[in-house]
């Protein structure tokens, strides 16, 4: 016979959360640091919109917001990694991967109508003297009325 799991109370033990949530904040904390190093490396125009991931084993891992930014950090990695491996933590970069990682959201700008010119006014104006339907004359020539000086 199969033995039953038993379900065991996720806080049983306090001593061992406190202790798992004091390694997750010092990781963090590390990360942290990482960041601030790999930010620091990275050229001024190539920064904003970009993350630090990981680093694992030699390969540094990088998140950008556009694939222009990611194409121009991998053509100056070198650069890059050349600063980064006089810090401890990154002394043995061996490779710099870059993933594309667009925004969620993205405010939209309202579209700006472009005011109506007078040569398009004068072409309106034509065409309503060619129209032989005479509701579409007068809403080619109301449409002509819009013209901004």
């Amino acid at each position: 016979m199969h033995e039953k799991n038993r379900q065991q109370p996720v806080f049983s033990d306090q001593g061992t959360t406190v202790s798992k949530l004091n390694e997750l904040i010092a990781r963090a904390r590390v990360h942290q640091s990482a960041e601030q190093t790999v930010m620091a490396a990275l050229p001024e125009d190539l920064a904003p919109g970009t993350r630090f991931v990981s680093c694992q084993e030699g390969e540094l891992v990088l998140s950008t917001d556009t694939a222009s930014k990611a194409t121009r950090l991998r053509f100056r990695q070198h650069e890059i990694m050349e600063q980064l491996r006089e810090h401890e933590l990154f002394r043995f970069v061996w490779k710099l991967r870059v993933k594309v990682s667009p925004p969620r959201f993205r405010a939209r700008t309202k579209a700006v109508k472009a005011p109506l010119t007078k040569e398009n006014a004068r072409l309106l104006k034509e065409e309503a003297g060619h129209t032989k339907d005479k509701a579409l004359r007068e809403v080619l020539e109301k449409l002509a009325s819009h013209v901004r000086e």
